[in-house]
């Protein structure tokens, strides 16, 4: 990891964590707003070709381009700013490690979030929780029943762990400020830019397989995890059986082994733009209700301290061995 040693990293790890299991998100100038707005202006910039069937290279080529520009650039920036803070100060680019992990991190947030959404839907408030569900999924929410927004809620929980919390700790453990930086930046310009609509097929094409690549091997761990803390054998067989069907790889098998581990059936139905679309099944078990959203959470939560749990066990082996090896 860069100019960290592997304790290093993990106690900036720790520290990224905590700052935002203590703070959550900033509530103003959050910097992916800002982020947000720049990606929307440089792709109505450069994505000028998307009514011309002939240009489709041109487009892919522009959304590589842009993505580049948007995320490339900000890591290369995070890597001379904590270079620089390192060669100042050793701590001060310990800090700036652990300042970078908090702003990619989003596990309080996740909570936030969901856990409404199940306190809703227990005291019956069908209105609240179609709006709380709304905030956090693209599928159709008015006229959702009780168990499709449990279902919503349940499968937004198991994927967004990948996305918000293991993945941003994966990179960063690979790689410090600069590689969780530009895994943050590129899942949110998928978010923005990986739709196939007519406008964006192509131009997001880039964003889209770049964070497919991005979260190859921390969606898998986390698969993994989420079924080693749960109904283990159940959890496998579902990423076994049920994530080649669906059309993401990574979200795939994360929520097909959540879904299998916490015994929740997910997949089916969800209504997007007005139009009804089955999806292949996920998990088994109990249909999804609001004591299996809470459940969905608690295991992202375990999968979090676990992995804390396993980097800082290493990273005390590395500290300890080393001077019974010299004896």
């Amino acid at each position: 990891m860069l100019m960290l040693s592997w304790p290093a990293c993990v106690a900036a790890a720790l520290a990224g964590v905590l700052l935002d299991q203590w703070l959550g998100e900033p509530r103003r100038w959050h910097p992916l707003v800002g982020f947000g707005r720049l990606a929307a202006a440089l792709e109505r910039r450069l994505n000028r070709f998307h009514a011309n069937p002939s240009t489709a290279i041109v487009r892919r080529l522009s959304g590589l381009l842009a993505w580049s520009l948007m995320v490339l650039v900000p890591a290369a920036l995070a890597w001379w700013l904590v270079a620089a803070a390192s060669h100042w100060h050793a701590a001060l680019g310990l800090v700036l490690h652990a300042l970078a992990l908090y702003a990619a991190l989003g596990a309080r947030s996740l909570h936030q979030h969901i856990a409404p959404i199940a306190e809703a839907l227990a005291r019956g408030d069908l209105g609240a929780a179609r709006t709380l569900t709304a905030r956090i999924v693209s599928r159709d929410t008015a006229d959702a029943d009780a168990e499709a927004l449990a279902r919503a809620a349940c499968e937004s929980a198991l994927e967004n762990g990948n996305d918000a919390i293991f993945g941003a700790l994966f990179w960063f453990l690979v790689g410090g400020a600069p590689a969780v930086i530009a895994f943050r930046l590129a899942n949110t310009l998928d978010a923005m830019w990986g739709y196939r609509t007519h406008r964006l097929r192509d131009f997001g094409w880039a964003a889209a397989r770049l964070d497919d690549l991005l979260n190859l091997a921390p969606a898998r761990l986390t698969a993994l995890s989420y079924a080693l803390l749960g109904a283990t054998t159940q959890a496998l067989r579902c990423w076994r059986t049920q994530a080649p069907a669906w059309s993401s790889p990574n979200a795939g098998p994360v929520m097909a082994a959540g879904a299998g581990a916490v015994g929740v059936a997910l997949g089916g139905p969800a209504c997007y733009h007005g139009e009804i679309e089955f999806r292949p099944p996920l998990g088994a078990g109990v249909a999804p209700d609001a004591a299996r959203i809470m459940a969905c959470l608690r295991l992202v939560r375990r999968t979090l301290w676990l992995w804390l749990a396993l980097a800082v066990a290493s990273a005390l082996a590395l500290t300890i061995i080393p001077p019974l090896s010299a004896t």
